[in-house]
C-alpha cells in the first residue's frame, strides 16, 4: 500500500490543504499520514476566519511520535503544501530529511504554495525567498502554478518554449519532475486550461475546458493527484492525464451543483473512475 506523509494546514469547514488533499489520496487507496501547520475554521477567501497556526516544535513533535512507532520506513512520499513560517518550512525539510533517512527510496514532493495571477504573495514576508532557496533545492517532485514557476526562477514567461525553458532551469536546481499548473501563453486556445509536466525524459502538455472561476483547494488537489499517480507508477505523462481528468471532474461536479467548497465526497467517483478524459501531448 502507498504511504504519504502530508504536512499542509487543514480547514474545518470545507477543503483546503489537507482538507482537499487528504481524501481524494484516501480514495485511491493511499494510507496518508496528515501532518497540519494551520488548523483554520475555513480557508482565507471567506475574508474572517478563526484558528491556530501550529508552531514548528508542534510539527516536531508530531512527526516525532509517528518516528518513534518506527513506521516511517513505509512512508513511500512526504507531500507538503502551504507553510504558514518559515520556521515552519524549516521544520518540514526536517520531517523530509528524516524520512529519507529511514526510507532512502521516499521522494518529497512540495507544492511552493505563495501567490498567484492577480492576488500576489498571500504568505508571511520570507516564505517566497524560503521556498525558492531552500524548498525547490530539497523536493524531488515540485508542482507551481504558472505565476509561482516565474517567481522561482525570476522570469516571465509567455510562451511554451519560455515555460520549458524556466522548468529547465527550476530542475537545474534538484527537483527532477515538474507540473506547471495553470499555464497561460500566447498560442493558448480560448475557453481552455493547460498543464505542463516534464521529466528527465520529456515534456507533455495537457488541455483542459476553462471552468471561468475561482476554486480553492484545487492546486491542493491537483498535487496529491499528481503525486499519488506517480507513485502508482503512471508515469509522468500518465500522471499528468490522470490529475487532469480527476481534478477536471471534480470542478464540474461543484460548479454544476453550485457549490462554492469542492463537492469532493459527493464527486468521489470522479475521483476513483473519472468520466473525462483528456490526452498529453509531448513537447520534446
Amino acid at each position: 500500500m502507498t504511504t504519504i506523509l502530508s504536512i499542509q494546514s487543514t480547514v474545518a469547514y470545507g477543503h483546503a490543504g489537507n482538507s482537499a488533499a487528504v481524501f481524494p489520496m484516501q480514495r485511491l487507496g493511499v494510507d496518508v499520514w496528515p501532518v497540519i501547520t494551520v488548523h483554520f475554521s475555513n480557508n482565507t477567501s471567506y475574508g474572517s476566519w478563526r484558528g491556530p497556526l501550529l508552531s514548528a516544535a508542534d510539527i516536531h513533535d508530531v512527526v516525532t511520535g509517528i518516528d518513534e512507532r518506527e513506521v516511517l520506513p513505509n512512508a513511500d512520499a512526504v507531500l507538503s503544501g502551504y507553510q504558514g513560517a518559515v520556521d515552519v518550512g524549516s521544520e518540514i525539510l526536517n520531517a523530509v530529511a528524516l524520512v529519507k533517512e529511514r526510507n532512502p527510496e521516499a521522494i518529497y514532493c512540495a507544492d511552493p504554495v505563495m501567490g498567484d495571477v492577480g492576488r500576489g504573495f498571500f504568505v508571511r514576508p520570507g516564505v517566497p525567498e524560503f521556498l525558492r532557496d531552500e524548498v525547490i533545492p530539497a523536493a524531488d517532485v515540485v508542482t507551481p502554478n504558472h505565476w509561482e514557476l516565474n517567481f522561482l526562477t525570476g522570469t516571465e514567461t509567455g510562451t511554451v518554449p519560455e515555460v520549458l525553458a524556466a522548468v529547465d532551469a527550476l530542475r537545474e536546481r534538484g527537483p527532477r519532475t515538474v507540473l506547471v499548473t495553470s499555464v497561460v501563453h500566447d498560442a493558448q486556445e480560448p475557453g481552455t486550461l493547460d498543464m505542463i509536466a516534464v521529466d528527465d525524459t520529456g515534456a507533455w502538455l495537457v488541455t483542459t475546458p476553462l471552468l471561468d472561476r475561482h476554486f480553492t483547494g484545487s492546486g491542493d488537489l491537483t498535487s496529491a493527484m499528481f503525486l499519488t499517480a506517480l507513485l502508482d507508477g503512471h508515469g509522468t505523462a500518465g500522471a499528468l492525464e490522470r490529475t487532469a481528468a480527476i481534478v477536471y471532474g471534480v470542478l464540474k461536479f461543484t460548479t454544476d451543483a453550485g457549490a462554492r467548497e469542492l463537492r469532493l465526497v459527493a464527486a468521489q467517483d470522479e475521483i476513483a473512475n473519472p468520466t473525462h478524459s483528456f490526452k498529453s501531448v509531448r513537447l520534446r
